[in-house]
């Protein structure tokens, strides 16, 4: 009953004009006639995605006799509707969110330090780099074919970094809010374009997502065990599954499965990563993604069709407007993401000594002041 009331919502709200148009476009090939009822004032609920399958890992934990069922309906209901992470993750365990919900927590100004830190940085990431790439990605897309190569090349990543800063700014926000009120929330990313495989990338990418992934549909799926083609299978339905997850169309679908193609190789057949030769792999990896994130950011499979056409030199003259104060300020976070590989942002700047770690407050609050977009970009995942 679980799985079905909340797979059942997620359906009805996210997929039933996706199912039917799909199934009516397919029927119109046979030259079948299909009709199907529209609901035309439906409006998705934002972040139906992350809470749906929060609570699935819940109902699950529970049937497996892993966790506890919970008694407390207010426990619960808070563990459901947490407001840091609620619209767009990152996707909580109850062993980890609801213990600590339970827990009595007092003030701390370490704490509220911390939290600031990290919000700090996410606002950062937010409004100078997602919101000021979204400037240039719009118009490309809206008109793929009018662009040069150049430009084209330029739009795509800015995409990468829009989507990623987009992303990642929420779940840093979301970790450093719950933090001033004492409840620490798992991280979701980890530098991932500097990533040297796909595997890699999806062990630093939305982290929670890929885990709730491998726990509850891949290891049941059966894992690695068993034959090569049936790991095959698996690895490939987990993919699928989340490019589909992340929305009703079949782009979607199309950069899952690219993915899932390209981890597939990547574990046949992989060389030995040492040397000269990391480089190339980063190339290949951070190549592959950017070339991916057309499908999930195109609107149609005509679009991103244009906009591949576009990046091989088929489209026309303009040029995006790249600003100068944007290439800088995407140096500053590049830069800063490296250093922060395999660590955050609180713990890093905590290492500092106080000069360097006011300097870096107030260059990070001067440029959201003085450089941060003024126009109302929603967070991308808000959509999911």
């Amino acid at each position: 009953m679980s799985l079905l009331s909340n797979l059942g919502l997620l359906a009805f709200f996210k997929y039933y004009s996706f199912a039917n148009e799909s199934l009516m476009q397919l029927f119109s090939y046979a030259d079948i006639g299909y009709k199907y009822y529209r609901f035309e004032d439906l409006l998705l609920p934002v972040g139906i995605s992350f809470y749906t399958f929060q609570t699935l890992s819940y109902s699950i934990e529970v049937y497996r006799g892993e966790q506890k069922a919970e008694r407390h309906l207010g426990i619960f209901a808070l563990y459901v509707s947490f407001f840091p992470q609620l619209v767009a993750g990152p996707i909580e365990r109850f062993a980890r969110l609801g213990t600590q919900l339970k827990q009595q927590v007092s003030f701390s100004w370490s704490n509220i330090r911390k939290g600031l830190q990290l919000m700090l940085y996410g606002f950062f990431a937010k409004v100078c780099i997602a919101d000021n790439f979204a400037n240039i990605v719009t118009p490309f897309f809206e008109n793929p074919l009018d662009y040069s190569a150049f430009s084209a090349w330029a739009a795509a990543l800015a995409y990468a970094f829009q989507i990623y800063c987009d992303f990642f700014a929420y779940s840093t926000i979301a970790i450093g809010l719950a933090r001033m009120l004492g409840i620490s929330i798992m991280d979701n990313f980890k530098s991932p374009y500097f990533a040297l495989s796909i595997t890699e990338f999806w062990r630093r990418w939305h982290i929670s997502l890929s885990t709730w992934f491998r726990d509850y549909l891949y290891i049941p799926l059966g894992g690695n065990k068993g034959s090569k083609m049936l790991w095959i299978r698996n690895i490939l339905i987990v993919f699928l599954v989340s490019g589909l997850w992340h929305g009703a169309n079949w782009t979607f679908v199309v950069w899952g499965g690219i993915h899932g193609l390209i981890y597939l190789l990547e574990k046949l057949y992989t060389p030995k990563i040492q040397g000269p030769i990391k480089f190339f792999m980063w190339l290949k990896t951070f190549s592959m993604v950017v070339l991916a994130w057309v499908f999930f950011r195109a609107q149609n499979f005509d679009n991103a069709s244009e906009a591949f056409q576009a990046l091989f030199g088929a489209g026309g003259t303009n040029q995006v407007e790249l600003k100068t104060v944007s290439v800088l300020l995407f140096g500053l976070f590049a830069l800063s993401d490296y250093f922060l590989f395999n660590q955050r942002f609180d713990t890093w700047i905590d290492n500092r000594k106080a000069p360097l770690r006011w300097s870096v407050y107030l260059v990070l609050l001067a440029c959201i002041f003085m450089f941060g977009g003024v126009e109302n970009h929603p967070f991308i995942y808000f959509q999911f």
